[in-house]
């Protein structure tokens, strides 16, 4: 049974300068067609779950008017809910209001995330964002008085010119919030990206290095728990829906440009909008295979605080981690532990998870 669904809405009012995910500009009637179009695409993929997670992203849903937000919630009445349901939907300041919030608690959204990114205005024109504190504060007042009290944050780094001074001031204000989840980014330039083109360079590997642990070690301060590499939470506010990914479950993708992970296949949908408003939908699948998605797990689970359940992975496989993997060098050197039923990259490792990962891999055994 599948237990956990994305929908993605690529529209925006403005493309900020380092986005890389299937995105466009905001138009009426391309929204009205789209918005047709997925309800046609849910109908003829979901089959009638029961789901913990739903997950609205984008692009930017809250750049919808309220007409086409209580479209789009509409469709996701069609869904089958459990009653513990995680139902999260992505928004910027910019384009939130009262009105577009009083309308997601109506329809039983519980969790919001915000994309912050800094509050320093040099960096944020950097990245193409325009918000200021003021309205930040008062949009997450509103949230509150309405009924939510699970509520993302999204925190970035690594930019050119940026001192850990700026990364103290962001994380400040991040904590005067209230709020009870954090993920970080550090920047990453893309090629076919506004800064990717204009050859901006990444600072370095000690700076970024430097900035990762001062975040983690500010955080942890503040009673946040490192959950996942990327990923900051207080007691009993971790997301469900990305755990789902990092605990290689299998998931629906419902829009342009969507992943779903459904019976050992990974289905990728169209960018095309065009192809999509013409019932395209699909651009490739790709069956996994046990060894490949073997590697899927190890890959992915090792990203969190837990890492590998090795009792669980054996029921799942057939098969034990040490009889696929030798990964003895790993553990004599600190890169690996294994404590109980898990095996894990500590926490002070996990900026070099891939590498850690890389050597894990390559210690492949022919089983």
């Amino acid at each position: 049974m599948i237990k956990h669904a994305y929908i993605h809405i690529p529209f925006c009012e403005k493309i900020c300068t380092y986005c890389d995910f299937c995105k466009m500009f905001y138009h009426e009637k391309w929204v009205n067609e789209y918005l047709d179009q997925l309800e046609k695409e849910i109908k003829t993929k979901y089959n009638n779950d029961t789901l913990e997670t739903i997950y609205i992203g984008g692009g930017t849903p809250s750049c919808l008017n309220i007409k086409q937000l209580e479209q789009l919630l509409e469709i996701t009445t069609n869904l089958k809910k459990s009653t513990n349901l995680e139902f999260t939907i992505e928004c910027n300041f910019e384009n939130t209001t009262k009105e577009k919030l009083q309308l997601f608690h109506k329809f039983g959204v519980n969790r919001l995330s915000f994309g912050i990114e800094t509050i320093n205005k040099k960096q944020a024109e950097f990245l193409g964002r325009n918000i200021s504190k003021k309205q930040i504060i008062k949009i997450l007042n509103t949230a509150k008085f309405i009924g939510f009290t699970n509520i993302n944050v999204d925190l970035m780094y690594a930019f050119p010119n940026q001192t850990i001074i700026d990364i103290k001031e962001d994380l400040e204000f991040l904590f005067s919030l209230d709020i009870n989840h954090i993920s970080t980014y550090s920047l990453i330039i893309e090629k076919n990206t506004k800064i990717g083109l204009q050859n901006i360079k990444s600072i370095s590997e000690d700076l970024e290095y430097e900035m990762y642990n001062y975040i983690c070690q500010e955080l942890g301060k503040r009673g946040f728990i490192h959950y996942e590499i990327s990923n900051f939470a207080k007691p009993n506010y971790k997301s469900k829906h990305n755990l789902c990914y990092w605990k290689n479950k299998e998931y629906y993708g419902f829009g342009l440009g969507a992943s779903s992970y459904l019976e050992n296949k990974r289905i990728t949908n169209t960018r095309s909008l065009t192809k999509y408003l013409q019932e395209e939908y699909i651009k490739e699948e790709e069956i996994i295979i046990k060894e490949e998605q073997i590697e899927y797990e190890i890959i992915l689970n090792l990203r969190t605080k837990e890492g590998i359940n090795l009792k669980k992975f054996k029921n799942k496989y057939g098969i034990e981690v040490k009889d696929a993997y030798n990964y003895f060098s790993l553990l004599l050197h600190g890169l690996l532990k294994e404590e109980q039923e898990n095996l894990f990259i500590p926490e002070d490792k996990w900026y070099i998870s891939n590498e850690i990962i890389v050597k894990l891999l390559e210690g492949e055994k022919e089983v």
